[in-house]
């Protein structure tokens, strides 16, 4: 006869529990995943400036209907099993923002917009999983940004991903409607 040994799964609240001691900690599907914490270089840094002002932009010509967020803006994307992970620059809706009071935290449901920007520690594997959680939660469009390859990779549900390149224009219609910029002004300086 044969067992099945079961892996202990992580809440949030075990997880933010843990000691702030440079590793950075993240749940994916109550699985915690733990690695050295990511040193992001300047190429990195820049990027998520650029896109956020780009993404900022767009939402104040849209009437301000949601917020746009970075630095790794922490999100409990689902509760069972637990998926609670930072997003290097997410947009949420106006429903969400509304939800979450500005003091939070720990913002409890799914971004519109999750990018990442590569790191040179991210791995393959790695990317791969975040993107199909995000996916799978509902998350309605992921980019996965490389300031390297100076591409964009975009990600939805159900359809297969579009590479744009730094001599092409990222649109995201429908779910950010009316956004558009040139991939090349995301990783100029």
């Amino acid at each position: 006869m044969s067992t099945i040994s079961r892996v202990p799964t992580m809440t949030s609240e075990e997880l933010l529990a843990l000691p702030d001691d440079g590793i950075e900690r993240e749940l994916i599907r109550g699985q915690l995943r733990e690695r050295e914490m990511t040193r992001r270089n300047r190429r990195h840094s820049r990027t998520t400036t650029r896109l956020a002002r780009f993404l900022d932009s767009w939402l104040d010509s849209q009437g301000g209907k949601g917020e746009v967020l970075t630095g790794d803006a922490a999100f409990r994307l689902t509760r069972k099993p637990e998926s609670t992970v930072g997003i290097d620059l997410a947009y949420i809706s106006d429903e969400l923002s509304k939800s979450a009071p500005d003091d939070t935290f720990l913002i409890e449901g799914t971004p519109v917009l999750a990018a990442e920007i590569l790191s040179p520690s991210d791995t393959h594997e790695d990317v791969v999983e975040k993107v199909e959680l995000y996916l799978e939660v509902g998350i309605a469009v992921v980019w996965i940004i490389d300031p390297d390859l100076r591409n964009v990779t975009v990600y939805r549900a159900g359809k297969d991903a579009v590479l744009f390149g730094a001599s092409q224009e990222l649109v995201s219609d429908p779910e950010l409607p009316g956004f558009r910029v040139k991939v090349a002004d995301i990783f100029s300086r």
